[in-house]
């Protein structure tokens, strides 16, 4: 890969010839490992992770995620005031997701509507254009 010095300028954007990467072999040939996690998996997998508790005296096999809710609900239900505000508001944030679900269906029907609308304001103007251009000849 080596060229005669004199056929090739060293400089900015021009690195020596024999400190290029060298062809058919990578810069990093490691790379990223296969499989690395962000946030958002590492905490799937967590939640996920199954746990044994006792419940009415019988060992039960349920998720880390199943768990903290039981044990926010029953916090709440003792009176505890910071599980209750918890809950409510994660209560909350449901009610309105599932709303929003719930009016997805209306909401394209409005913008259909709206698009329409808009369409024959168009066309009327369009048509009034032509009207405005044919009474000026």
């Amino acid at each position: 890969m080596a060229k005669k010095p004199a056929d090739y300028d060293v400089g900015f954007g021009k690195p020596p010839a024999h400190t290029r990467f060298a062809k058919g072999r990578s810069g990093n040939p490691r790379g990223r490992p296969k499989g690395s996690s962000n946030l958002a998996t590492l905490l799937e997998q967590e939640l996920n992770a199954p746990v044994i508790i006792n419940e009415n005296g019988q060992r039960k096999r349920v998720t880390k995620l199943q768990a903290a809710v039981k044990q926010l609900v029953n916090k709440a239900a003792s009176g505890e005031p910071r599980a209750l505000q918890q809950l409510l508001g994660l209560n909350r944030l449901l009610d309105e997701s599932a709303g929003e679900n719930a009016l997805e269906p209306l909401s394209r029907e409005f913008d259909q509507q709206l698009i329409r609308g808009v369409l024959k304001r168009m066309q009327r103007k369009s048509t009034e254009d032509r009207d405005d251009d044919n009474e000026s000849i």
